[in-house]
């Protein structure tokens, strides 16, 4: 009875502990679900067609471009799964997927000028309709990169410009959000001493 009684207590405080150490694990939604990130995804398509339809492969523009859409991308996803355990890393990713898009910005930008394109004004006509249809979440994902077929480049560079635009204003609003949450809650460290 005693050694019962002891292997029951064991599988309780193992319990209690594993109870304990699960706590310490932010609940993590899935990246795919963010808007930041089927926007990235989105741009990143656009990108890579955008590349191989209208830039040289010898061109060393051309993997600078793709590198940098990818790693928008890329650090949203790597950085909404690092929140599981770490908030702060969880706020460097997308910093650092907010600046890679930056980067982008600046080549669609360069691409426009060096040729004498414009870059549509934030309220042309354009400009609206690709914002308008960039905000809606029931679009199908490869609305933009099958328009883009049917465009020349400087209008697929300017889709490029807005949907970027797009991307990093709700990657401010994450940074924003994981900036109060982390500034209420802390990280590791003070969920780790408070369950001490």
């Amino acid at each position: 009875m005693l050694v019962i009684f002891i292997k029951i207590l064991i599988v309780f405080v193992a319990g209690f502990r594993l109870g304990r150490m699960a706590s310490l694990l932010r609940p993590s939604g899935d990246y795919r679900s963010l808007l930041s990130y089927r926007k990235a995804e989105q741009i990143y398509d656009l990108t890579y067609y955008f590349c191989k339809a209208y830039l040289s492969s010898r061109d060393r523009t051309v993997d600078q471009m793709v590198q940098a859409a990818r790693s928008g991308k890329q650090n949203i996803a790597e950085g909404k799964e690092a929140g599981l355990v770490s908030m702060e890393t969880e706020i460097k990713l997308m910093n650092v997927a907010r600046a890679s898009l930056d980067e982008l910005l600046s080549d669609y930008e360069d691409f426009l000028r060096v040729r004498g394109f414009p870059v549509w004004e934030k309220d042309s006509r354009e400009s609206l309709f690709v914002r308008k249809k960039g905000e809606d979440k029931c679009l199908a994902r490869d609305y933009f990169l099958e328009l883009a077929r049917t465009r020349p480049p400087e209008v697929v560079a300017n889709m490029a410009i807005c949907l970027i635009f797009q991307a990093k204003y709700l990657l401010m609003r994450q940074l924003r959000f994981l900036e109060g949450k982390f500034l209420g809650e802390g990280g590791m460290r003070e969920r780790m001493s408070r369950m001490r």
